[in-house]
């Protein structure tokens, strides 16, 4: 006679079966990102794409070379606007004939203009979970479908549809809460030639008339009357900490403006500073730059707007946390003290 299985320890390896399961699909889903990631910064590609965002399309041509370790792009609008951006290292230069004006700033070295697309590390494995969806063909050929899902409703989501023969990403979604899209690009055409000419980095915008602002960043302490302000959140939603601190010139604004970006290694927020115009009415509330949120508001008599790819509330939580301190008092934000609504952030 053959022995009986105990129905709870048949229970108990399949829950720890399923685990597993899950685990290694985790684990797969890091991996096409990590090699996704690796490709956008190391290879060169010339593409032409489809971006999609609050219900307009506009098509884009991106080119990107990597050469002697040197990193090397440009962004064109093939419709619309035609601007124009070209990227040498870490110096971004903005084409704008709709304003006649070419801005300068600087922007790391590690980014694409394609945008910011999801790296993960263990610092951001406690608000994101990671999904190997399925395998399908895009443009004629097979990729993986990975799914980028956050915990809570601080952050978007992402859906990337990744090559597998090159790991470059054909198929870009950003998803809310629901699942519906944000903002979607998709290529048309996509090479990833051997070597690419000087020539294909050359702006085609006429620029005579057209006004030079360079954006150059310092530290972030600025004189106010007796004392230096410093700025900082009270509260962060879950995850989110301060990676930049800086102070810079910004175009219409009558002195240095601060500029503080918050991310929890996926999505980014960044805070503008600035003191409040006097005669003019200051912007208040919730808007939309774009695929973005904004939120801006009055602290102690300076605007401060918060704007990033993440949910409305988070832009206004994190707008809504800061204060101004004098040195010596400026500390890490806190987290939210027991029984504190994340949604309820303070009110000025």
């Amino acid at each position: 006679m053959r022995a009986r299985v105990p129905r709870d320890w048949l229970f108990c390896a399949l829950f720890v079966a399923v685990g597993a399961s899950n685990a290694a699909l985790a684990d797969d889903a890091r991996a096409w990102l990590a090699r996704m990631n690796e490709a956008l910064t190391t290879r060169n590609y010339d593409g032409v794409f489809l971006h999609v965002h609050g219900g307009r399309v506009e098509t884009m041509r991106i080119i990107h070379r990597v050469y002697d370790g040197n990193v090397t792009e440009r962004l064109v609008s093939l419709d619309g606007s035609g601007r124009e951006f070209v990227r040498t290292g870490t110096e971004l230069v903005c084409y704008l004939p709709d304003k006649r004006t070419v801005l300068v700033e600087r922007r790391p070295q590690e980014t694409t203009l394609l945008g910011n697309l999801p790296r993960f590390d263990e610092s951001t494995e406690g608000y994101y979970d990671l999904k190997h969806i399925e395998r399908t063909r895009l443009m004629g050929r097979e990729t993986r479908v990975i799914a980028v899902l956050p915990k809570d409703g601080f952050r978007y989501g992402y859906r990337l549809w990744i090559d597998e023969a090159t790991t470059m990403p054909l198929k870009t979604q950003l998803c809310d809460a629901r699942g519906d899209v944000i903002e979607q690009i998709q290529f048309a055409n996509l090479s990833l030639p051997r070597s690419i000419d000087d020539a294909e980095f050359r702006p085609q915008v006429d620029t005579t008339g057209f006004k030079w602002l360079r954006q150059e960043t310092r530290e972030a302490r600025v004189a106010d009357g007796r004392a230096t302000i410093i700025w900082r959140a009270l509260r962060l939603p879950p995850g989110f900490r301060l990676t930049l601190r800086a102070a810079q010139a910004m175009p219409g604004s009558e002195g240095p403006v601060q500029h503080l970006v918050y991310s929890d290694g996926v999505a980014s927020v960044s805070v503008f500073v600035e003191t409040a115009p006097g005669t003019e009415s200051p912007m208040q509330g919730p808007a939309r730059v774009g695929s973005s949120s904004a939120f801006s508001t009055t602290v102690s008599g300076h605007q401060v707007t918060a704007v990033g790819e993440v949910p409305p509330e988070t832009v206004r939580f994190i707008a809504s946390s800061l204060e101004a301190e004098a040195p010596g008092r400026a500390g890490a934000a806190s987290p939210p003290p027991p029984g504190l609504s994340l949604g309820s952030p303070p009110r000025r």
